[in-house]
């Protein structure tokens, strides 16, 4: 702690000293502090220099010191009244101040805040998810980002060029609304069988998805299932996906389940095949299989004869 003091001419200086109080003559003499003599290094003179040096300082050394000297004059005792501060903080500390929640275009400032002081000079780095930013090296504190997108979201801390400490991560989360969902349906449909469909859409928060059939709601949630499969389901098929930002739809899926069933004259039984009315060569293969399935059965009753 640096310090210079003056005094009348014709004074002499007889002692020097530091302390932490303003008693007068009974303030005590650090260096005769058991606390201090092995800390406490008086770097000034009798003349008017008056530097001090504390080393090896802790969070209890925190508090207002005062430079005193007597004189060979019985009144000539004075004290620097102003004192100085001593604020001793922890470890080195770094910290990033980041809102919680953003939504998509805001412009968000984020800041590297120091538990010490530290030049002008200084320099920060920005890191997202423990990967540099290289183009974030700044004197700035301070990182902008101007339009953000959902692209920015992750967990963001900052370093100090020179210094090994990183600050903790804090995550930046990025709000914004559905993409357009699109509907994944299952395979092959049979009447009769399970027909799942799938609403896939991007958002932050996750969607409310509701599912839609010609203009009236008929489920909710990411999959929609259809048990047994009718003609009665046939139709136009819409997913909505909605949050706190907004709203889409996606193109519709049509279902169009017909039945197709074969009947033949033998009185073993009826052969039925059932399934989608495909159209083409597809229509064709399930009739295909209805006759045939009818001609093994005549055989079977030729044979029988």
């Amino acid at each position: 702690m640096s310090c210079t003091y003056t005094y009348p001419t014709g004074y002499q200086i007889k002692k020097v000293f530091w302390t932490e109080s303003l008693k007068g003559d009974e303030s005590p003499d650090l260096s005769n502090d058991t606390e201090y003599s092995q800390r406490l290094q008086y770097l000034g003179d009798k003349q008017q220099n008056c530097t001090v040096r504390l080393s090896h300082v802790t969070l209890k050394d925190s508090h207002m010191y005062y430079f005193r000297f007597i004189t060979n004059i019985t009144e000539g005792r004075w004290t620097g009244a102003a004192g100085v501060t001593l604020t001793v903080t922890g470890d080195f500390d770094l910290q990033v101040e980041s809102p919680e929640r953003v939504t998509e275009g805001d412009s968000v400032n984020l800041r590297c805040k120091s538990s010490c002081a530290l030049t002008d000079r200084a320099t920060f780095i920005w890191y997202r998810n423990s990967q540099p930013l290289t183009e974030r090296r700044d004197r700035n504190n301070e990182l902008l980002l101007q339009s953000v997108r959902r692209e920015d979201s992750g967990r963001y801390s900052c370093a100090v060029d020179g210094h090994t400490h990183i600050s903790p991560a804090v995550q930046l989360n990025v709000m914004y609304p559905p993409v357009k969902p699109v509907i994944s349906p299952s395979g092959v449909i049979v009447e009769g069988d399970s027909v799942t469909l799938n609403c896939i859409s991007d958002s932050n928060p996750p969607a409310e998805i509701s599912w839609i059939k010609g203009g009236t709601i008929v489920g909710s949630g990411r999959i929609y299932n259809i048990s047994k499969i009718s003609s009665d389901d046939s139709g136009e098929y819409k997913c909505k996906s909605i949050n706190e930002h907004g709203e889409k739809y996606s193109d519709a899926v049509t279902l169009n389940v017909m039945s197709v069933r074969c009947f033949s004259s033998v009185t073993v039984g009826v052969a039925a095949g059932v399934g989608v009315l495909l159209g083409g060569a597809s229509g064709a293969f399930v009739m295909y299989i209805c006759l045939t399935k009818r001609m093994n059965r005549r055989s079977a009753m030729k044979e029988v004869r």
